[in-house]
């Protein structure tokens, strides 16, 4: 093979590869994958809120320099997500949040006993009163990446169930 068509090669695997990655960070994908574990367990689907969206990208970018899970403190609901690199995507972060499934216990309405992982974020995920989320995603300058969802209304109130 020429080195001309091995590059050509190279680069439309680069491209099919990114291509991949961008189609899986779009509003649907964070829309379907929340709406999934939703219809889960008979709670209605949520929406996309641009304003939502706009709030969670403004602390995004606050997060670009250092890429560290702290919670914005702001007036909503929230999931934050950390991966080593950006080939992680949208469905990967509601994915590992619908994961925390296991560790919830709806019977008592608590956590497992004895876990690390706290189930917080699915129970966020699929709060019934939640009807709106918006989401953003950066790439920090470490090359880590760092996604945030906010939701409307926010849940999560203790002694409250979910669903």
């Amino acid at each position: 093979m020429s080195v001309l068509a091995s590059t050509l090669a190279c680069v439309m695997v680069l491209t099919i590869m990114q291509g991949t990655t961008l189609a899986q960070n779009t509003q649907q994908d964070y829309l379907d994958t929340h709406n999934a574990a939703r219809s889960a367990v008979g709670v209605a689907d949520i929406e996309w809120n641009n304003t939502l969206q706009a709030y969670a990208e403004d602390y995004a970018d606050k997060r670009r320099g250092d890429c560290s899970l702290t919670h914005s403190g702001g007036p909503y609901g929230e999931n934050l997500y950390w991966a080593p690199t950006t080939s992680f995507t949208a469905i990967d972060a509601v994915n590992l949040w619908v994961d925390e499934k296991q560790y919830y216990d709806y019977q008592s309405n608590t956590c497992s006993k004895g876990q690390l992982i706290d189930c917080g974020h699915y129970t966020q995920v699929v709060w019934r009163d939640t009807t709106q989320v918006g989401c953003a995603r950066v790439e920090c300058d470490n090359g880590q990446l760092f996604i945030i969802c906010s939701y409307y209304p926010p849940g999560n109130y203790p002694g409250e169930w979910p669903y």
